[in-house]
């Protein structure tokens, strides 16, 4: 599988686990391929990168979504156009590159500009819906026959904890991180009908 924007490598973890070779593509990964077990970090600027299509079974998208975002919103003018533009081409990108494996595909995106500029998110959830309790109204956009799995909603305990988060220098990939609670019931509810397809 791959994880694209992926720093964390959340999303590919129950996969590596279940002996899947996964690769994980992040601009701020060290430059080149490094291997760790099966996740496979590659750190590339993903416009110069193309994923070894026969390979992949199973696509996970994470866009830069500083310059789209609507909580940012109140910031959108003083950020200028060549963000949002930068921010556009690499959702593009993702679409694009997700189309081509044609495979079970996830985008993800907080709420955000793309709804206006392309389409409606297929799916929105929260991660205490998964089991992470703390709350981040979280945008999907699928294909491929990717299966959206079953609510097991825990207490958000936790709260707005993304939100409260204090300066750091990794504020912004904390932010971001996935719920590893979420990526293994995309990969519970996924990894079957692959299994049954093969």
């Amino acid at each position: 599988m791959i994880s694209v924007f992926d720093y964390t490598t959340n999303m590919a973890k129950p996969w590596a686990d279940a002996g899947y070779k996964c690769y994980c593509v992040d601009i701020k990964h060290p430059q080149g391929i490094s291997r760790d077990r099966n996740i496979v970090r590659v750190g590339v600027d993903v416009l110069d990168w193309l994923p070894p299509r026969d390979e992949i079974i199973f696509a996970a998208f994470f866009p830069p979504c500083t310059d789209v975002a609507v909580s940012g919103a109140r910031w959108f003018k003083d950020k200028g156009l060549g963000g949002l533009i930068q921010a556009l081409r690499l959702f593009d990108w993702s679409v694009k590159i997700a189309e081509w494996l044609g495979v079970p595909y996830m985008i993800e995106n907080p709420v955000s500009t793309v709804s206006t500029y392309w389409r409606r998110p297929d799916y929105v959830f929260q991660p205490y819906e998964y089991g992470a309790p703390y709350y981040k109204k979280t945008c999907l956009w699928v294909g491929g026959g990717f299966r959206m799995p079953k609510k097991c909603p825990v207490e958000p305990w936790q709260g707005e904890k993304i939100w409260r988060m204090p300066p750091s220098e990794d504020r912004a990939e904390k932010r971001s991180e996935t719920p590893i609670e979420f990526a293994e019931a995309v990969f519970r509810a996924n990894v079957r009908i692959l299994e049954k397809a093969a």
